[in-house]
């Protein structure tokens, strides 16, 4: 029988381990996905790689199931770091769920100067890092951060951190492919005003930093977010 289903799980994985199910686990295995006991199911807790399990109690409430083999070992994407200025509630989720995707190590929401969106509920954008992990087949779940100020952030960077500091001023003019490194990496995205004439000139005046042109057209900052990480991947990540 062949697992399809897929769950991220804060509990140990190995051979003949058990796994309990909290309720909206349980509610989502056996209520949505209709499954019952025997079936089998991929976990994952971002450590351990991904192991085959199978169902041994099915309940309202809960479930346990039990790890059979390791069918995927664990897969560390690269020290990427996507760092952004939250927008609008939906376009956030996709750029947080895109992100996770695509491999990102870590995500860090921006407050700038020109960002819109005064605060946001971290536990709901992990949740969709996690969903995006689970639906993607990957074993490795990013962590997002709390919202922090630029200027904080910046303040407290380590240099070893090199930034892709992608510069929509650039779009006409264009800039050189980007090249270096692999090593601790960030890909810096403005809000839908852009970074501010003070945080762009902060970002192209440090030696680690980057700036780049994502095109000839000033995109959408969750677009420009794919595009960046594409760029990026292509060019320094495990794509290449």
């Amino acid at each position: 029988m062949d697992a399809k289903i897929r769950l991220y799980v804060e509990h140990p994985l190995g051979a003949e381990q058990s796994v309990p199910l909290d309720r909206g686990q349980a509610h989502y295995l056996f209520g949505v996905m209709r499954q019952t006991v025997g079936a089998q199911v991929l976990l994952f807790n971002g450590q351990s790689g991904e192991w085959r399990a199978t169902v041994a109690e099915a309940g309202k409430r809960g479930g346990t199931l039990i790890c059979e083999e390791e069918t995927k070992p664990l897969q560390m994407p690269p020290d990427l770091w996507l760092c952004f200025a939250p927008i609008k509630k939906a376009r956030t989720d996709f750029i947080v769920e895109k992100a996770a995707e695509m491999g990102a190590a870590r995500i860090v929401p921006l407050q700038t100067e020109f960002t819109n969106s005064g605060r946001i509920q971290r536990d709901r954008l992990q949740a969709h890092a996690v969903e995006a992990a689970e639906q993607c087949g990957g074993t490795y779940v990013p962590q997002v951060a709390e919202m922090a100020r630029f200027d904080r952030v910046m303040s407290e960077w380590d240099t070893a951190r090199r930034i892709m500091f992608c510069d929509e001023a650039l779009a006409a003019a264009g800039s050189p492919p980007l090249t270096g490194q692999q090593g601790p990496w960030a890909i810096f995205i403005g809000p839908e005003g852009g970074f501010s004439a003070r945080e762009r000139e902060k970002l192209r005046g440090m030696d680690h930093a980057v700036s780049v042109s994502l095109g000839p057209r000033i995109l959408r900052a969750d677009t420009a977010a794919v595009a960046a990480m594409t760029l990026w991947q292509q060019a320094l990540g495990d794509w290449s």
